[in-house]
């Protein structure tokens, strides 16, 4: 890993905007080895990503905020910075299904995501072996209609306890209460298995082979307090025929939701992801 430092910056467009961020970095002396940059026209925003080593850096990082203060301010921007070196802490969360679970523990496991997992949490023990063949925690917290409101206080207890950073969905399935979900703003990333708006809520594969559709997809999106409605991040489609029956839907399917999932996750691992209303810019 890098000893970069990451700034996402999203502010009104206009001219000038790429020459005074860089010019504040030059005059400290960054050497920047990535910049990417979106101006979505329409709603006249302008939206960057810009990484820089830190070695030979002269600017403290704990002076950093005083110091980009007067552009930040004259600009409009809203901005975050990060460390490439810091490991955000991730929980997941499971239900009876493992296959994104699996995956997700693998490329942990195999160092393609930067990230400390500190637990597990599942409304099932189904899972619990999958937990202890990676040595992570298993927290099982059984949630039903009767339960709710107690299972998200002790679910929020402990991820606050673990000082998780943010927490991915992984076929879980529960609906989280927008009271819950109000507490962890753009830091839930969930995986649903349809190709989003199409088949939202229940049992989309049903509803696809039910439909004949030739196209099956998968789309990984921050959750809101509208269900199936928040900021995309990736999405992934494959084809399917008249053979296929509802259980090659499912199989199918579930290829396609391990893979855009580990994107999604990574790519907010690794700074890469802006939203703005409804909608997100994911930097290359």
């Amino acid at each position: 890993m890098r000893n970069t430092a990451v700034l996402l910056i999203a502010c009104p467009d206009k001219k000038g905007l790429v020459a005074a961020i860089a010019n504040f970095l030059l005059r400290h002396n960054a050497n920047i080895l990535h910049a990417d940059q979106h101006q979505d026209s329409g709603a006249g925003l302008f939206l960057m990503r810009v990484e820089w080593a830190l070695e030979g850096f002269e600017l403290g990082l704990h002076k950093f905020a005083e110091a980009f203060a007067p552009i930040a301010a004259e600009h409009q921007m809203e901005w975050r910075l990060s460390l490439s070196s810091v490991k955000p802490r991730m929980a997941i969360f499971v239900s009876k299904f493992d296959h994104c679970l699996a995956d997700l523990l693998y490329r942990h496991h195999a160092g393609e995501l930067y990230c400390d997992i500190p637990l597990i949490i599942s409304n099932h023990p189904d899972t619990h072996w999958l937990a202890e063949a990676y040595k992570i925690p298993f927290q099982h917290i059984a949630v039903s209609k009767d339960n709710k409101p107690e299972a998200e206080a002790q679910q929020r207890a402990i991820l606050a306890a673990h000082s998780v950073d943010f927490f991915v969905l992984a076929r879980y399935m529960q609906v989280l209460s927008p009271e819950f979900i109000s507490h962890y703003p753009n830091r839930i990333i969930n995986i649903h298995h349809s190709f989003l708006p199409a088949f939202h809520g229940a049992k989309p594969y049903q509803r696809a082979f039910e439909r004949g559709v030739k196209l099956i997809g998968a789309t990984s999106h921050y959750v809101t307090e509208v269900l199936d409605d928040g900021p995309i991040i990736e999405q992934d489609v494959t084809r399917i025929s008249h053979r296929d029956d509802l259980e090659d839907l499912v199989q199918k399917g579930a290829d396609l939701e391990k893979v855009v999932l580990s994107r999604a996750v990574k790519w907010h691992i690794d700074n890469r992801i802006l939203v703005y209303g409804n909608k997100t810019v994911v930097f290359d």
